[in-house]
């Protein structure tokens, strides 16, 4: 692979494609809007929200709660309050990883050493916290429509399945779309005891169809936006090709269903990852405002 992106938006750049959305793509995606119908694409989260093994799972701490009015808490004029503390990996139910996320050969996105990034410090390049918010015009490429039926393990979503896909939503992929692709794992599988034992996801040559049209951030009903199991003597190649050769943070863990029943064509896309200083990705609610 080649570093693509590396340079284009300067030596010291840490955002990526995300640069691509300017001002005038946030103003005519917003002008897509039209019933003002919100859709969130999010999981919900709890401790018995899937996590792969290597990961630990949320935890939910109350910190004050009814019981502690109940053995005698004070409660000045009568106000009481609950609150509580949530513990949780950043790669978790629905979220981005930023582009410090993954790499390879010691160099990530834009030629940063992977020396910058510290278990003590976390990120010193390409934080989740230099993503900051993502606001633009956004497609649903519908694998699911196309195939007629979810997508099975291990199954590729190609660059004939996204052209499909597009031409079925009667959309073209411009430069600067935040691109969504269904696959219907989530839908079908979310649940089961196999949701990690592999996925149906993008195949090497529709990420780099996708990255050649100037996408601002790619996502996917999965818990890696790529097929797994990976094609042979390659590991994660579409992470390698989209985050660090080209500057493309990924969407992952979406819920794309109610979306694909309710709108075809473009729409108004608006996420919030959390700004966590260093870190590797973040939980989000990203919505489709139609």
């Amino acid at each position: 692979m080649t570093e693509e992106a590396w340079g284009r938006w300067g030596a010291d750049d840490e955002r990526g494609a995300l640069n691509l959305i300017d001002a005038d793509i946030v103003r005519a995606a917003a002008a897509l809007v039209h019933c003002g119908k919100v859709i969130s694409l999010a999981q919900p989260l709890s401790p018995r929200t899937p996590v792969p093994p290597h990961r630990a799972p949320m935890s939910h701490f109350m910190g004050r709660d009814g019981g502690d009015y109940a053995a005698g808490a004070k409660r000045p004029g009568g106000f009481q309050f609950a609150e509580d503390t949530v513990v949780l990996p950043l790669q978790f139910g629905t979220h981005i990883d930023a582009l410090c996320h993954a790499w390879h050969d010691d160099r990530l996105y834009n030629g940063f050493p992977s020396s910058d990034i510290r278990s003590t410090t976390g990120a010193k390049r390409c934080g989740v916290d230099k993503i900051g918010p993502i606001v633009g015009r956004a497609v649903l490429l519908d694998a699911v429509a196309v195939a007629g039926a979810p997508l099975r393990k291990g199954e590729p979503v190609t660059r004939a399945m996204l052209e499909a896909a597009a031409a079925l939503a009667g959309v073209r992929v411009q430069a600067g779309d935040i691109v969504l692709i269904r696959t219907g794992w989530n839908e079908t599988m979310l649940h089961s005891p196999q949701y990690y034992d592999g996925e149906p996801g993008l195949d090497l040559p529709a990420a780099l169809w996708l990255a050649e049209r100037d996408v601002a951030i790619v996502g996917a009903d999965n818990y890696a936006v790529e097929a797994i199991p990976f094609a042979r003597d390659t590991v994660f190649p579409v992470h390698q090709c989209l985050i660090r050769e080209r500057g493309i943070a990924l969407l992952e863990g979406l819920m794309l269903g109610a979306l694909a029943a309710a709108h075809r064509g473009p729409f108004f896309f608006v996420a919030m990852p959390l700004p966590i200083v260093g870190g590797t990705g973040s939980p989000l609610v990203p919505v489709a405002i139609l």
